[in-house]
Formats: C-alpha cells, structure tokens, sequence
C-alpha cells in the first residue's frame, strides 16, 4: 500500500510544509473516527486538478466500517464525487441530506476541507455506517457532539494542534476513557471507562460537574504529579498537551485537546488511559536491564581476576615451555572480558564490535611486546553483533592476531596486519592478512598441531556456523585466513 509521502510528492504539488499538516492530521485522527462512529478518507488534488487521490483511509474502533476494501492510492476522477470538488473548492463542510448505498449498505457521507493558513490542501470524507443505527445513548451523543467539533476546527485549520500528537504507543485512545470538559475545566460528561479509572484513583462519586483539576489533585499526592501549572493547564483544556498523574499503585496518562470549533475556546476533550501495568513492566524491564548489566560487569571482574592469577603464575615460571600456554590462556581470557565489559556499559544483548575488535588489537601487541614494530590496522566495520556471537568472534581474532603478530614476522624487523571487514545483510567476512613470510609450502589447517588455529577452526564451524580459509596475502606476500560467519535475519 503507497504511504502519504509517496502519493503526495508523485501526484499533487503540496509543499512539506503541507505534507506535516497531513502528517499531524493523520496522527491523531484515530480520535475523530472513534467519535464519529465512521470511516475517515483524506483526499489529495492532483496537481493537474484532474481529480482527486485517496492518501490515508482510518477506520473507527467503535462501530462498523463503511469500506470493505483499502481505498488509499485509489483515483477519483473531477466530477465522480460531486461533495469532494465543493468541498474543496469552497473550503466548507459538505453533508449529503441523503445516504449513499454501498453493497446493499446505507452510507451517510460529509466532506471536510484540511486547511492550512489560508489554503485547502485536501479533503476529509467522513463515512458512517448506518446498519442498524438505533437512538444513541448519552455516551455516543457525548462522542458525536465533540466529534462535529473537531470537524469544524479541521475546517478552520485548527485541528490538529501543532503542540500534540497522539501516535505515541501510549498515547490514551477515545476507549480508554473519554471526558468533555467546559471552558472553565468543569466536567460536563464523563465515559463509563474514564469514570473507571478515577475509581481506581480514589474517588468515589461522579465526575459531572467538578473541576477535573481540583478532583486530581485531591487524589493524586504532590510527588506524583506535574507542577501545578501544567496539572491546571492540562485538565482545564487550555493546553493541548498531555502529562502523566497517579497514586503509589496507579498511573494514569492524561491528555488533553482544547475544542475552538469557531475560534472560541469552548471546553476540551480530555482523554485517560490507565497504565500501571506497563508503568510496572517497564520497572521489570529497567530492573532486569541493570541486572543483566551487572552480571556482566562482574563476569568480567572474575575473569580479569583469573587472568591476574594466571599472569602471575606466568611470571614464576622459569620453564619457558610452562609459561607460554600461560600467557595464552591471559590473552584468550581477556578477550572474553573485552566482551563482557562492552555488554555491562550497553543498554541492550547486543556488542558494537568495532571497539572490541580494535581493544582486542591493542592488547595483543602489548602482550607481544610488538607495538613498535607491527600495526594493526581495521578496514570495514563489524556493526552491531549479537553477544554470543561476539564473544566466540573475540576469541578467534585474538587467536588470529596473535598468530600473526608472532610467527609472520620472525625474520623481518616490521610489518603490518590488515583486518577486513565486509558485513553484508545475510553474511559477514574477516579476513586478516599480514605482509610476513607467509605459510610453510606443505602447511595442512587439519593437520597443524597449533593448539591457537584449532580453537579457531573449532569456534569459527561449531559455534559460529561458519568457514574458514587460508590461502597467501595481497601480492602473494605473508598469509591471508578469511572467516565468513553467517548472520541471522
């Protein structure tokens, strides 16, 4: 299905101050369907005014819909819809004193032209369903009085208001309580759902005819709410904004839209929604973030510990034989606390590779003692990684690097090592390369006795799922292992 950007910039000559216009109307126009009972269709003129294209299509919540298909990228030609062209031509509401029939179905349509400044930039058609329509309770006359409201400051340009929008995922919706207040904040009909919540506050008779300000603040303490101003501000309509209220075990967001249907401040439309429970699933989630950061941090205590015990045993070692599989199982252990000291400063199970990979290059030639005389250089990004694959990944290029700071350079003074990083959608690709003397002519991977390129080959097929090559750097020149690890969707 076309978005609104696409249609507008490929079939009317709307500028983007128009297209934010259209952006905020269809934010928040959710509401204006729910309270109308109807289906609401924004209409764009095509720039040859040739007609007219369907850009945004809502249907309401709190009835039956009156489309049985999408119609948003749909054209309709100058002169098909007769209410649309005066509509939009004379910048007034359009009703149609008789319903349309749409498969058998009666359809009652109105017109309203979305004005910016001076300027009609489209259409809204509001389409009710009139099946099985029957004499309307206090609630739905509440809903449809404040619905003709909004249509009119839509008309005049004034609704949405540019302070607010209501696509939040939190965002209170018309079902989850729904009051109108006058222009002094006096509660003039509150929904079933809305007076719901405020038992859940505390309050124990009606809303009607209370200042929604003062009742609030009576149930709400002084902690758990916004500043005076903005409460009063709020909750008598005079600011179309929202702000969050409650007791130590509710909380309650609150918005507010003040309704000007001819210019006049009149009262507002203030939504409620209950929230405590996500209020307190977004506590478990904060609390179980920081418990998972804290794990990290002290796994990587623990193991910069035993790599201190380990380096220490190192250096009482007077065989050189002992004390070299020593100070590679320092070098192999630090590069797993690399990983976990990146996962206790991050917010999510997920590693920025780059730092760690270019940590884990420093730290390999300050245990080779190599820094003056071979570089490590990085050419690619790794991206974003999953942790589990970012910690076996750490492991097989510390062993990589190691290899090649140690053995490609024994006849040489200086060299340089290159890791290059290719992250593609489905795949990623190292591959370290060295300028040293290069691999033996009979070298055999399966059958090599080096303890660091088995637990590469081990990790890079089992853990990772992944391959590994070995074949002559650029030019012919030192040694090239290429690992392609694949990534998950």
């Amino acid at each position: 299905m076309p978005v609104l950007t696409d249609l507008v910039r490929l079939h009317t000559d709307l500028d983007e101050a128009a297209l934010d216009r259209l952006h905020r109307l269809l934010a928040d126009w959710q509401i204006l369907a729910d309270l109308s009972f109807a289906d609401l269709v924004l209409w764009l003129p095509d720039r040859s005014r040739a007609g007219f294209w369907a850009g945004g299509q809502m249907r309401p919540t709190t009835g039956p819909t009156a489309y049985v298909e999408d119609v948003v990228g749909t054209f309709v030609p100058a002169g098909g819809h007769a209410m649309l062209d005066t509509a939009y031509a004379e910048g007034r509401l359009v009703r149609d004193a008789d319903p349309e029939w749409r498969a058998e179905v009666p359809v009652r349509v109105e017109a309203i032209p979305v004005r910016d400044g001076a300027s009609v930039i489209g259409v809204v058609t509001r389409d009710t369903n009139l099946l099985g329509v029957r004499t309307p309770s206090r609630l739905e006359l509440a809903y449809l009085r404040t619905a003709g409201d909004l249509t009119q400051m839509i008309a005049a340009g004034e609704f949405p208001p540019a302070t607010s929008r209501g696509d939040h995922a939190d965002s209170p919706r018309v079902g989850d309580g729904f009051l109108r207040v006058d222009a002094a904040g006096r509660v003039e009909y509150a929904s079933p759902n809305a007076l719901s919540v405020y038992r859940r506050l505390g309050l124990s008779g009606d809303l009607t005819g209370l200042s929604l300000a003062e009742v609030t603040r009576e149930l709400v303490p002084a902690r758990r709410r916004p500043d005076e101003e903005i409460l009063s501000a709020v909750l008598a309509g005079r600011a179309d904004s929202g702000t969050e209220v409650g007791t130590e075990s509710v909380s309650l967001i609150v918005r507010s839209m003040s309704l000007r249907p001819a210019g006049q401040h009149i009262g507002a439309l203030v939504l409620v929604r209950d929230v405590t429970e996500l209020r307190r699933r977004d506590r478990e989630l904060v609390s179980k973030d920081a418990t998972i950061r804290e794990i990290h941090h002290r796994v990587k205590n623990n193991l910069q510990t035993v790599a201190a015990l380990l380096r220490l045993q190192a250096r009482r070692a007077r065989d050189p034989e002992a004390r070299e599989p020593l100070e590679e199982a320092v070098r192999r252990v630090g590069s797993i606390a690399i990983v976990h000291e990146t996962l206790s400063q991050a917010a999510t199970e997920a590693v920025e590779f780059d730092d760690v990979a270019d940590r884990l290059a420093r730290m390999v030639l300050d245990v080779a003692a190599a820094g003056d005389r071979v570089d490590v250089r990085r050419d690619g990004g790794f991206g974003t990684l999953p942790s589990e694959t970012a910690t076996t990944l750490a492991m097989v290029l510390t062993e990589l690097l190691q290899n090649a700071v140690e053995h490609a350079y024994v006849d040489q003074a200086a060299g340089r090592v290159t890791v290059r990083v290719r992250h593609g959608a489905e795949q990623l690709e190292v591959a370290v390369a060295d300028d040293g003397q290069g691999l033996p002519v009979d070298f055999d991977p399966a059958t090599s006795g080096s303890l660091g390129l088995t637990i590469v080959r081990t990790l890079v097929t089992t853990e990772l799922g992944g391959s590994l090559g070995f074949g002559p750097g650029p030019g012919g020149r030192g040694t090239r292992i290429v690992l392609a690890v694949p990534l998950g969707s």
